[in-house]
């Protein structure tokens, strides 16, 4: 019989938490946009769309970059406005928007001014970060969102689905790996 070795044996237990936390349907990879400077970990491999939308009269092209897992979406949006003050003003009319199509009811939100970061490319901007809950042919929902701008660019960062599937494991590394570049 071979003597129990602690470290062989905690290497096994880790490897199998590692395992069995992973899930087929969770691909985590890497992803740095062509349309933006901004990179964000994806959990299966995204599609990209681009179309018009009418944010209070501020009509922009959005580019949205998304996954979606069984019906959850996890995505991000992004568009430039002629000027700084109009995508400031942007964060608020999609936070709107966004919160009205799906009929929930905002549960937590922050919203502030960003102050430039240290780096050449980083201006001063504005932030909303959300959770929001509501019914979907009664399923419960949950929203997770951060809206942010950059000097003339704006961005949608969101998390949206079966409240009882999205773990906070998943939200939370979508949602913090989000980078601007």
């Amino acid at each position: 019989m071979r003597p129990f070795h602690f470290p062989t044996f905690l290497a096994s237990v880790l490897l199998m938490f590692t395992l069995a936390a992973c899930s087929p349907e969770y691909n985590w990879r890497d992803y740095r946009s062509p349309h933006a400077p901004f990179t964000v970990m994806f959990p299966d491999k995204p599609s990209t769309h681009t179309r018009e939308v009418n944010l209070n009269g501020l009509v922009v092209a959005m580019t949205m970059t998304a996954v979606d897992i069984n019906g959850n979406m996890f995505a991000v949006g992004t568009a430039e406005a002629p000027d700084a003050a109009r995508a400031q003003a942007a964060l608020a009319a999609m936070k709107t928007a966004l919160v009205n199509n799906i009929g929930a009811t905002i549960k937590s939100e922050k919203a502030g001014k960003l102050s430039a970061a240290a780096g050449a490319r980083s201006v001063p901007g504005a932030a909303i970060d959300l959770e929001a809950v509501g019914q979907n042919k009664g399923e419960a929902m949950r929203l997770v969102g951060h809206f942010e701008a950059r000097d003339k660019r704006f961005y949608q960062v969101i998390v949206m689905g079966k409240a009882r599937e999205l773990t906070k494991e998943n939200v939370d590394m979508f949602m913090s790996s989000f980078q601007l570049q």
